[in-house]
């Protein structure tokens, strides 16, 4: 039975990496996988990388069939994607007798509903979140505009017509259970969240405590943009020093060096205390275990609700546990509840610094690091996620 996995993300791009082609390498063993991607420009003119990629897909059994992503003029651009994809698609679904069709996201789910209504092929929403509302949240849209409302007319298409859909967060499905025109009509839910390579991002066995040669060490790692409440993090850390008079914090970000400085400047953090870096996958997995904590807050808005940090699996794995906060997809559910972190619900500073007294005992509790490599591994293992996957597949060609 073949597969048919359609991401407007490209395979050139880390996210499609380490989001889409690490599932798939391994969902190939078990049947064949035609991958329909979209790269761009930019991506696609690396010939050197391009060809070892191509090679590496190729190596694992799946069989890859990029096209090209248009940006501009934005909506012209994507429909021309669409159609391209589409007939593409109709292609393939055609001639190699398809039955599934596995799409990432919205625009990828326009051309699998059009071919599941055209050819009858069994359709996989992997919505990813609430992204209509993502692009509201992130100020991109203004709710109720015309783009907004035309993106929920499609996700309400996809959600009465998909054969499964699949979800990052619980707290997610929670939500869709209450929408009124699926009452009556709901879909099949299976909950899958974004997975970390936990085979990289483990933690180093050093006999337990704290290492002697080091301050404590309070880790960031990735964006300090839109979603990212980078302000409170700094003065959280602030406040951490007050605790621990001798603590630093470890960054790890690319691209924003400049507005991180900036920050720090302006909260007048001694700049010598702080360690900005930007480092590859492996590097960053080598940061992490010389870290004692991590720490990221992102904005409690409405389509954050479906989100599921791939940095909180990794800092797990490498048995670090985190402070975050609630109103995050199951964050705050998975850090309480197993005992591997704290979630902040409020960001004045007295809960900043109940939190952070409660990270701090955390920390140095007996078997610490291993009880976080275990929820890592119960919720954020790749092994897992592509067993869900197979069993979704499995599912579907029982009912085919």
């Amino acid at each position: 039975m073949s597969v048919l996995y359609i991401s407007y993300d490209g395979l050139l791009e880390p996210l499609g990496q380490s989001q889409v082609l690490a599932y798939l390498k391994c969902l190939a063993q078990e049947r064949t996988i035609h991958l329909i991607s979209f790269e761009k420009s930019d991506d696609w003119s690396r010939i050197v990388e391009r060809q070892s990629l191509a090679d590496d897909i190729a190596g694992a059994g799946i069989i890859w069939h990029p096209l090209r992503y248009h940006k501009k003029p934005t909506a012209f651009a994507t429909l021309w994607d669409i159609a391209c994809g589409l007939a593409l698609g109709l292609w393939l679904v055609c001639r190699y007798q398809i039955t599934i069709v596995h799409a990432r996201s919205y625009v990828a789910s326009v051309m699998a509903l059009a071919l599941k209504y055209i050819t009858k092929v069994k359709y996989i929403f992997d919505m990813r979140g609430f992204w209509a509302d993502e692009r509201v949240d992130g100020g991109l849209w203004p709710k109720g505009g015309r783009l907004y409302r035309t993106a929920k007319w499609f996700e309400r298409l996809f959600l009465l017509n998909a054969d499964v859909v699949v979800s990052l967060t619980q707290a997610a499905v929670n939500e869709m259970y209450t929408f009124p025109y699926l009452q009556g009509k709901m879909p099949v839910f299976e909950v899958i969240t974004t997975c970390a390579d936990l085979r990289l991002f483990q933690f180093v066995q050093t006999g337990g405590g704290q290492p002697l040669n080091r301050p404590f060490t309070l880790g960031y790692v990735g964006s300090v943009g839109v979603w990212y409440l980078f302000d409170e993090t700094l003065r959280c850390f602030q406040l951490l020093r007050e605790l621990v008079p001798d603590a630093r914090l470890y960054i790890l970000n690319r691209g924003g060096h400049e507005y991180i400085c900036d920050r720090i400047k302006a909260r007048n953090i001694d700049s010598d205390i702080v360690q900005i870096d930007a480092t590859d996958q492996f590097g960053v997995a080598r940061a992490m275990q010389e870290m004692d904590a991590g720490i990221f807050f992102i904005k409690p808005v409405f389509s954050k609700i479906a989100s599921a940090p791939t940095k909180l699996g990794e800092f797990l794995g490498c048995g670090v546990p985190c402070l975050g906060n609630i109103g995050v997809g199951d964050m705050a559910a998975i850090l309480v509840n197993e005992q591997v972190g704290v979630a902040l619900t409020s960001f004045d500073e007295d809960s900043m610094r109940k939190a952070l007294k409660r990270l701090l005992k955390l920390t140095q509790t007996v078997g610490i690091k291993e009880r976080c490599r275990e929820v890592a591994l119960q919720y954020f293992s790749l092994d897992e996620g592509v067993r869900r996957y197979a069993s979704v597949y499995k599912q579907l060609d029982v009912s085919s």
